[in-house]
């Protein structure tokens, strides 16, 4: 008789605990790497590592840490809390059907969410060819050649329109004009973001044309919040007669229907496509969407993909005109290029993949029938129907019934929007049905009678601009056909599920699935932002957690979730501080200064925060120059508004004079910033609200488990000490009556992307404090063990405290290419060939490479890289030696696709492809190098034909 096969226990019943699964080496191999490192306990480095001035020694205040089963348990009764209903609220955000195929095989699905940006285009081609069909889509249905890949929201992109009209037409001057009937949360954000930069908002009802004087810009809502179709023209016409640009607001189900601003003489269209199957997600995330006339190309914020090609010369994806990036332009950038939404993005270019052009048309008028059949019903009923001409969206005349009208469709499980007490809103999606319109009867009182509701639609504006005539939306009607294309674009790709990501300054640990399964749970993916606060008590419930634990990790007083992206957050921040230092009478205080090595995001906040920035040196060692920054500090004593600095520092150390920076700083009257971008080698072991911050933002993406999603969503936390908490972000519609006046609101919803908090939260509730401090001390393990295992090869640039790195290391191969040719760009290349995204490339330093290998990276996939990596060393030791001819080689050449073999390669096929051996599992990336200024010469960002690629 056999012997009985080992059963693993359940997890409720005694499974490995959860940080078990979350941390990739087990006992053994951290003692095995501890040796190498030189310390006989994590304990023992983390006191090595860490300045002993900023190390904790309580040990964090948090809940016990439950199992999977418990957490999971948690998270769907706090679902359970939330009343979703049918939303007809509207003002944005509309009930949404996912088809299957696409929630299961793309927001559901590792090799999509877990995906990083594509700066790495040779194995993302998957992810930019959805990108570009969102963007095709876009440009589509608005009418203008260019969209980018996607913002973070309406609002905000609204805002980032404002900005763009006042750089594209310089000439223009006076107020940005914004209609009257915009979406009340868009006129707040745009609000917010102009006080800063010093420029005028007038929100004028334009229905009576544009205000007497001179404008910049102005932005139309198209339908109206109120529902109602106007004809944009006039006033389109009017502000290109004073020079200014028109900005059109719109609706992507409407767009379909009626016609293009595009054709109507918009230059910029912005909106959100939420409702192309994301969704609701209690306001977020949703990708938001901006589309250009010719001519405004490059002055698009955010990401925007393009067509190249490749060594081989085939047509290839690559992120066009790169160099508005951040870390390049500092401050000198006019935006926030990491204001995206991806994973979303995909989403909504997948729904209109899927349905095509004739079937997004039939959701439109069956949505308009609905809405056409509710208003004719009420009218016929006796009510007054208060608008005329509209697509899904209308008002109705109930005086002084509002609350008992609005309150009796909650009974029936429709949510109404209360626009007055007089007044009653219904918003028609594509959840509603024949029963919501039922409901809708009982809710007003009305016995329907039989009429026909004919169209509410303006004939004038009837669209005639042809969509989506290209081939992708035009196949994939069977779901067997989709999946298949879903599958193919994902194979070409290269994300978490096949293998480690070892970049730095973006940490790409595990994203598990027991974070993950709670955001599709009806309850929180279903809510309207806008429902009555006693429906989303769920939502509240876990805000308020997940806010306390932040502060609780952070050392600070109060944190808000509202901002939906690192950006954001790091805004957000820096808001307060304005707003902290304008309170005390310092109108003067307008001064960031910013070390040299920080993160891009970092000046590009300040200026839109409408600070002026400083940059203070940085000394050999990487750190920041103590001499340069009392220099600066005396310069600026009466305008110092803050310093922003990372810590551990861009360089991917712990420096020893952080509490020295932060106390000149304070000396002289300003805020400290702590950038929390690397809060992922801090978590439990420091806390940045105790030794000297006043304010950081998080990176929920990085430390806290929101997966990438190939290049969003993010969640960017803002925390702040007690004094800059009046400071923090609000919202008009917020639940909670107290934050619904003040800095005002930095994203659309009240809370962000809180539909993608229930994976932050479970990752907390399931680590626990000490699970929580553990995988810091794994991840500055990991780091550690790569440079000692490399620094023989690859010399490490920087070392902090006791020469030890924090969670990432810079590998520098200036000296390696003076002496070979072999670029940082072609190690990058050929670790593709050995089965690895690379790490990243040239920050914050040229010619290096940053590694951050993350606690979730079992030993066996660092030995795998660390072996990669020496084995590229030795190749360029032949490149070097005469041996590999110095300009055709498997460095310069790679990555090889699986045509190397027909290719004349004038070096050993084998060695190029399989450079360990004979590998069944080899990742084959689907394009050649590819050419990346020939690209940004012929600048292509919609679907290239079909013919292209044959």
């Amino acid at each position: 008789m056999s012997e009985q096969p080992v059963l693993v226990p359940t997890d409720s019943l005694g499974a490995r605990p959860f940080v078990d699964r979350h941390i990739g080496p087990d006992d053994a191999a951290i003692a095995e790497m501890l040796k190498v490192v030189g310390f006989d306990s994590l304990d023992a480095l983390m006191e090595a590592a860490v300045p002993g001035r900023i190390r904790l020694t309580d040990a964090l205040s948090l809940p016990h840490a439950a199992s999977e089963a418990e957490a999971g348990a948690e998270l769907v009764a706090l679902a359970g809390r939330n009343v979703p209903g049918t939303a007809l609220i509207g003002l944005g955000y509309h009930g949404t059907i996912t088809p299957g195929v696409i929630r299961r095989n793309v927001l559901e699905d590792p090799s999509w969410y877990t995906a990083y940006t594509p700066y790495q285009p040779e194995i993302s081609q998957g992810r930019l060819e959805a990108l570009l069909n969102f963007q095709t889509m876009i440009a589509d249905l608005t009418g203008l050649p260019t969209s980018n890949a996607s913002l973070l929201d309406e609002g905000t992109a609204a805002a980032e329109a404002m900005t763009l009209a006042r750089r594209a037409a310089p000439k223009a001057d006076g107020p940005f004009v914004v209609d009257a009937d915009a979406l009340p949360q868009t006129i707040e954000v745009v609000r917010t973001r102009a006080e800063a930069m010093g420029i005028d908002v007038v929100v004028a009802d334009l229905t009576a044309g544009l205000p007497e004087g001179p404008i910049s810009g102005v932005l139309l809502q198209y339908p109206g919040a109120s529902g109602r179709i106007v004809d944009p023209r006039p006033v389109i016409d009017a502000a290109h007669e004073r020079g200014a640009l028109a900005v059109v607001a719109a609706d992507l189900l409407a767009l379909t229907l009626i016609e293009a601003p595009g054709t109507l003489g918009a230059d910029v269209v912005v909106g959100s496509s939420q409702r192309f199957g994301v969704p609701l997600f209690y306001g977020g995330p949703h990708a938001g969407y901006m589309s250009v006339r010719a001519g405004l190309e490059r002055h698009l914020p955010g990401r925007l993909v393009g067509v190249s090609l490749d060594a081989a010369g085939r047509p290839a994806y690559r992120l066009s005109l790169q160099t508005r990036e951040q870390h390049i332009r500092r401050d000198r950038a006019t935006s926030n290029i990491c204001t995206a939404q991806v994973l979303l993005a995909v989403t909504a270019g997948m729904y209109a993949v899927y349905h095509g052009p004739d079937g997004l048309r039939a959701i439109a008028r069956q949505v308009h029938d609905l809405a056409a059949r509710a208003a004719a019903s009420l009218s016929a009923a006796g009510f007054a129907v208060l608008t005329d001409a509209f697509f899904d969206t209308f008002r109705v005349s109930v005086p002084g019934r509002a609350d008992e009208i609005v309150a009796a469709a909650r009974a029936e499980g429709v949510h109404l929007l209360r626009v007055d007490a007089d007044t009653v809103g219904l918003s028609f999606g594509e959840t509603a049905t024949a029963t919501t319109l039922r409901a809708i009867h009982t809710a007003f009182g009305v016995t329907p009678a039989r009429t026909e509701p004919g169209c509410a639609l303006p004939e004038a504006l009837n669209r005639t601009t042809d969509f989506l005539a290209h081939p992708v939306f035009n196949t994939h009607r069977s779901e067997t056909s989709m999946l298949r294309y879903l599958r193919r674009l994902s194979a070409r790709d290269y994300a978490l599920d096949r293998g480690m990501i070892p970049l730095g300054s973006c940490t790409m640990k595990l994203n598990a699935t027991a974070e993950m399964e709670p955001i599709s749970l009806p309850g929180f993916a279903d809510l309207h932002p806008f429902v009555p606060a006693e429906d989303a008590g769920g939502y509240a419930d876990l805000v308020a957690d997940l806010e306390g634990w932040l502060a609780e990790v952070t050392g600070y007083d109060r944190v808000s979730i509202q901002p939906n992206a690192g950006s954001q957050g790091e805004l957000a921040g820096l808001l307060a501080i304005r707003g902290y230092h304008l309170a005390n009478g310092d109108t003067e205080r307008n001064v960031c200064l910013i070390p040299s090595s920080a993160h891009g995001t970092n000046a590009a906040s300040a200026v839109m925060a409408g600070m002026k920035v400083v940059v203070v040196k940085s000394a050999d060692d990487g750190s920041v120059d103590l001499v340069d920054l009392r220099a600066q500090v005396e310069a600026h004593a009466a305008d110092l508004a803050a310093i922003m600095v990372t810590y551990p520092s861009t360089h991917g150390a712990y420096e020893d004079t952080i509490s020295e920076i932060c106390g000149l700083v304070h000396e002289a009257g300003g805020q400290v910033y702590i950038d929390g971008a690397n809060f992922n080698a801090l978590l439990g072991h420091a806390k940045p609200g105790q030794f000297g911050g006043d304010v950081s933002h998080l990176n929920l993406h990085k430390t806290f488990c929101i997966p990438h999603g190939g290049g969003g969503p993010g969640v960017g936390p803002v925390a702040v000490r007690a004094h800059l908490a009046p400071y923090l972000p609000t919202h008009p519609m917020h639940p909670e009556a107290d934050k619904r006046t003040g800095i005002g609101p930095i994203s659309a919803a009240p809370y962000g992307s809180a539909g993608i908090l229930p994976i932050s939260w479970a990752y907390v509730r399931m680590m626990g404090a000490a699970g929580l401090t553990r995988a810091t001390a794994v991840a500055v393990l990991t780091a550690n063990y790569v440079a000692a295992r490399l620094d023989e090869h690859f010399p490490v640039l920087y070392r902090g405290h006791n020469g030890l790195v924090a969670h990432e290391c810079i590998l520098d191969l200036r000296g390696i290419s003076k002496d070979t040719g072999v670029s940082v760009d072609d190690v990058a290349k050929r670790l593709i060939d050995y089965g690895f995204h690379a790490p990243t490339m040239s920050f914050p330093v040229a010619g290096t490479l940053m590694v951050e290998p993350t606690e979730s990276e079992d030993l066996v996939e660092l030995d795998r890289f660390i072996d990669a990596m020496v084995a590229i060393r030795a190749e360029i030791a032949k490149v070097a030696a005469g041996e590999w001819n110095a300009e055709a080689n498997p460095l310069t050449g790679a990555p090889h696709t699986a045509d190397a073999i027909n290719q004349d390669l004038r070096y050993d096929v084998a060695t190029a492809v399989f450079p360990t051996g004979f590998d069944p599992d080899k990742y084959w990336p689907p394009v050649n190098r590819i050419d990346q200024a020939y690209g940004d010469r012929n600048l292509v960002c919609s679907c290239p034909p079909p013919e292209a690629f044959a």
